[in-house]
């Protein structure tokens, strides 16, 4: 039993039907496995909460962080971007879960991954300060700016699926474009895009996404 399968079935549980209407036994199901020995793998179900959410926040600070290698505010803010629409798109249901259950976790836990959290948002908050010293962002609120771009990249685990109208590349390419509009600032799409990799705790086959204006 790997625990990439475990995490599977957790977080297509918890997308489903939400952290608290899942029980131990749904899950120990879903594997193959009783309660007993579900327990011995991951322990109860904060503590596989936790492991689902701290790995997929590991992994967009680090990839965020390789992502961000050009010194220039623009193209670092477009490359955050990138990827933050990569990722989501890529793990739409790990990426609701780590979203919307943090809630759901014990007061330490979910602290120590609220800090893990406020890690990768600084990346973006970072490159807006920069950007704005040198002249080349201009908005009346960096922060809710900042949030507005989040939240927009966020907002693709709803509807986004490969094979679709637009490719993804395309589909970061936009993100871009409107990010930069918000800021005020001049196009700048990075040579390369960042190529998220697949968790091992998303499903295999996901939810059928909603789509708007026929963008899929």
């Amino acid at each position: 039993m790997q625990l990439g399968q475990i995490h599977r079935a957790a977080v297509s549980c918890f997308a489903r039907q939400g952290f608290a209407a899942t029980g131990i036994r749904e899950l120990g199901a879903a594997v193959g496995l009783n309660s007993a020995t579900l327990y011995h793998y991951v322990g109860g179900k904060q503590e596989l909460l936790l492991g689902v959410i701290r790995n997929c926040l590991d992994a967009m600070i680090d990839g965020a962080q390789d992502a961000i290698e050009d010194a220039d505010p623009a193209q670092r803010l477009a490359s955050l971007v990138a990827f933050h629409v990569g990722f989501t798109a890529t793990n739409p249901q790990t990426a609701r879960v780590a979203e919307y259950e943090m809630r759901s976790l014990s007061g330490e836990h979910r602290a120590a991954m609220q800090s893990l959290r406020d890690e990768y948002e600084q990346l973006f908050t970072d490159a807006l300060a920069d950007g704005e010293r040198a002249g080349l962002f201009h908005a009346p609120d960096a922060g809710m700016a900042r949030l507005a771009i989040m939240e927009m990249g966020t907002g693709v685990a709803h509807w986004y699926r490969p094979g679709g109208r637009l490719a993804l590349a395309q589909v970061q390419a936009n993100f871009i474009e409107m990010a930069l509009r918000i800021l005020a600032a001049e196009p700048a799409v990075p040579d390369q895009l960042p190529v998220p990799a697949r968790l091992d705790s998303e499903p295999h086959e996901t939810e059928e996404p909603r789509d708007p204006e026929g963008a899929r």
